[in-house]
């Protein structure tokens, strides 16, 4: 849950009903009191999960092919990575060019400001919607292996050579294999009494085939970690490396050409119109007379993955710095309303707006 700093501001009301909360594009030297806010640009988290399988070989892979009857059998170890998923989010970032401060004038009455720990305005005179925040990725639990060895009997164990250890395990395999066909059949000389009895031999009958059978074939082991990278475009662009994935060592520096590239492009979907240019507007504004909350009026963005050439992910979402920054006016927070604002915590839009009318 993201930090929230809340600023209770102003002084004592005086009787004048049109003090105006002064909003002045905030200036370094300039604003000596006053809480200074930003308005939110949108980023977009790529988080993408990575699985690494290590390929390790069996003690007998060389003798795979004569006793299992197990084709093209590794005798080396060996690594590969590939993307499990790949996820966008969108996520809000203080937008340092759109900075702006709270500055009270003695005759206005007291405000509740609530901004995010990086600074974005979230609320006035209001509780903010607070974001809830996804849970970290947590791999799942790796069940415990049985040591083939363990299951090994004194003939196997004694045995003079590799092939002749080869040669003894492969038979107990296909003894195993025999019991299990027997006791499915209900031919074997001693019989569950019950089916979840049944069930048990063979889960064990399966645990020590699959054990010993590794010794031939080999093992794979498999681990699965969460990587993130955050992109704030300020415009379009078409295809922008994102990162590289090498089958081999995973993750690898942006200019190491053993990797695949991931590309991504961002389309400005122009869902806002251009500002009309208001010369009052921007000379009031120039003087610092203006009056009022800065508040964005989002557009639209369209982010395209791509893996090589082909678009593998596509997906749209708001974007607060491709729309316009309007202004709203300062007669709702003078002493004849008690006014109560939500800002959306992504976009820095306004979410909810309530003015009520004291009695």
């Amino acid at each position: 849950m993201r930090k929230l700093l809340f600023l209770i501001l102003g002084t004592v009301f005086c009787g004048t009903v049109n003090a105006q909360t002064q909003l002045t594009e905030y200036k370094p030297g300039v604003t000596t009191e006053g809480a200074v806010y930003f308005l939110p640009k949108t980023a977009v988290r790529f988080t993408f999960l990575v699985e690494k399988t290590t390929y390790i070989p069996g003690d007998f892979a060389a003798y795979a092919q004569r006793y299992m009857r197990l084709r093209d059998v590794s005798q080396e170890p060996s690594t590969q990575y590939r993307i499990l998923q790949i996820k966008q989010t969108p996520v809000a970032v203080a937008d340092s060019t759109k900075k702006y401060a709270i500055k009270f004038d003695a005759k206005t009455v007291a405000a509740n400001v609530a901004l995010a720990d990086d600074g974005r305005l979230l609320a006035i005179n209001a509780e903010p919607n607070v974001d809830m925040e996804e849970a970290p990725f947590k791999a799942a639990p790796k069940s415990q292996r049985v040591n083939p060895r363990q299951l090994m009997n004194q003939d196997i164990l004694s045995a003079g050579s590799t092939a002749k250890m080869a040669q003894l395990t492969a038979q107990e395999i296909y003894d195993l294999r025999e019991n299990r066909n027997l006791l499915i059949k209900g031919q074997a000389d001693f019989m569950p009494k019950d089916g979840e009895q049944l069930r048990l031999m063979l889960h064990q009958i399966d645990t020590q085939d699959e054990a010993l059978t590794s010794m031939f074939k080999g093992t794979y082991e498999c681990d699965t970690t969460e990587h993130e990278i955050v992109v704030c475009p300020d415009g379009s662009f078409d295809r922008q490396l994102l990162f590289r994935l090498s089958q081999v060592n995973g993750l690898v520096d942006k200019d190491d050409l053993s990797g695949a590239p991931y590309y991504i492009s961002v389309t400005d979907l122009k869902t806002v119109p251009e500002p009309v240019y208001d010369e009052k507007a921007a000379k009031a504004k120039k003087k610092g007379y203006e009056a009022g909350v800065y508040v964005n009026v989002p557009g639209r963005m369209r982010v395209t993955l791509y893996q090589g050439i082909e678009a593998i992910q596509t997906s749209e979402q708001p974007a607060a710095q491709f729309g316009n920054v309007e202004l709203l006016s300062g007669e709702l927070f003078n002493k004849r309303y008690t006014t109560h604002l939500w800002l959306n915590s992504l976009t820095g839009g306004v979410e909810r707006l309530e003015a009520e009318q004291p009695k």
